[in-house]
């Protein structure tokens, strides 16, 4: 008996190892807090069903806290995300440094050709793909038509800062809650500096000059965040240097602001009647500009990228082919209409007749991200390529403080003077210890 049960153990584990291997993989995926991501993890029954050996497991954070768990996980190696989402500041940085792995394993039929051309160039580095586009943006207007219309304006397609203070004087209305415009005041370098700096390329501000060193000095900025502190206690809502996309695109879907200037992916939500009670009263112009070349617009892409000497990159590259493809778009469609596509990455996009018909917002926000100019965003010269971001890695450290002194000057607590004072002795002070300036 014991020779039988000795032999039939034996021939288990014969069977055991002569039958291949099917282990499940788990992708832990970081991922930002925005209505396009939420989305995607609701529609992940279509990748899983087709990859029953592929778990998914999400950690969605708000945009700050999002940035800074990524970043200090891939910089010490701790490999806690398998699948990142990331954007068009840190691929290029961190495919340089090595920390990421280049994306060549999409999928036949993943059409790498089709990506837009400037969010393709963002997102590579020597010519290789390092970070696949979930959606694109650049940054417009978005106004209230019917308020626009009570205040006896019309708003131009290509209008000046002037023409939004003056709308958005005419607008507010405090008493009914109803406030002028809605800006981004919450403190983070992606945040209110990504506006920032965006609208002070418009005033022919720049962050450094051609030999690196900081400008918070010059009159440029110094007008910059005059007109801005000014406008937004005359015609913001209440709290704003708390407000980033997520709390504004609330305040403007629940009918709080006349005008909002944010990203181009939001047009989406805000004619979404599900989501936003003024949605048959939305209107869109570009970002406003001072005359002087260059509009207040920026250009990026939330992506995902898969981090290097990862166990797990067959899983992570085919979610991520998955996500970014024009499967996926067509998926969205076919769920909740071409008007909620991720926006901004694929040039048949743009040609598609159904897409165009359901978002007559598509073409400005084509001709926004190609009007972008990353190698020359500001008016005067300058030593470094992006628009509302300066490409180098201390940039990520340096824009936290300045957006902190800059919220400051919003909420109250500091003088705009003194906010620029306090930025360009940081500044200088960073710049010197990384070896920039002397």
């Amino acid at each position: 008996m014991k020779v039988l049960v000795k032999g039939l153990l034996g021939a288990a584990a014969l069977a055991c190892f002569s039958l291949p291997a099917y282990a499940d993989t788990t992708l832990t995926i970081a991922t930002v807090n925005n209505g396009d991501m939420i989305r995607m993890q609701k529609l992940t029954d279509d990748f899983t069903k087709a990859n029953p050996d592929i778990k998914l497991n999400w950690v969605t954070l708000e945009e700050n806290v999002l940035r800074q768990k990524v970043t200090t996980d891939i910089a010490t190696k701790a490999g806690q995300f398998d699948v990142l989402t990331i954007g068009t500041y840190e691929v290029p940085i961190w495919a340089k440094k090595g920390w990421l792995d280049p994306l060549d394993k999409l999928g036949a039929d993943y059409d790498v050709d089709d990506l837009l051309p400037a969010i393709r160039a963002g997102l590579s580095s020597d010519g290789k793909l390092y970070a696949a586009p979930f959606y694109g943006e650049s940054s417009f207007v978005m106004y209230r038509t019917d308020l626009m219309k009570k205040a006896g304006l019309t708003m131009p397609e290509k209008p000046t800062w002037d023409f939004i203070k003056q709308a958005a004087d005419k607008m507010t209305d405090k008493a009914g809650e109803v406030y002028g415009i809605c800006l981004r005041g919450k403190a983070g370098w992606g945040e209110n500096m990504a506006f920032l700096t965006a609208t002070a390329n418009s005033f022919g501000a720049r962050w450094f000059d051609e030999k690196w060193q900081p400008q918070f000095n010059s009159p440029e900025w110094k007008k910059t965040l005059d007109f801005y502190v000014a406008l937004m206690k005359a015609d913001g809502p209440p709290g704003a240097s708390s407000n980033g996309f997520n709390e504004n695109l609330a305040l403007f879907n629940s009918g709080k602001c006349g005008m909002w200037i944010d990203a181009t992916v939001a047009a989406g939500f805000v004619t979404d009647p599900s989501q936003s009670k003024v949605s048959n009263d939305v209107g869109f112009a570009l970002a406003p500009d001072n005359g002087l070349g260059k509009r207040g617009n920026w250009l990026w892409s939330w992506a995902l990228a898969v981090p290097a000497g990862s166990q797990k990159v067959d899983a992570a590259e085919k979610f991520i082919g998955w996500a970014t493809s024009k499967h996926y778009t067509d998926l969205v469609a076919a769920k909740d209409g071409w008007a909620r596509v991720p926006p901004g990455t694929r040039t048949s996009l743009y040609k598609n007749p159904e897409y165009l018909k359901a978002a007559p917002w598509a073409q400005m926000t084509l001709d926004s991200i190609n009007s972008a100019d990353p190698l020359h965003p500001t008016v005067q010269p300058v030593p470094y390529t992006g628009v509302q971001f300066v490409a180098i890695p201390e940039f990520q450290g340096i824009a936290t403080d300045v957006g902190q002194d800059f919220s400051a000057a919003l909420a109250g607590t500091m003088t705009v003077d003194e906010a620029l004072a306090k930025a360009q002795a940081s500044t200088e002070s960073a710049m010197k210890q990384a070896g920039y300036i002397k």
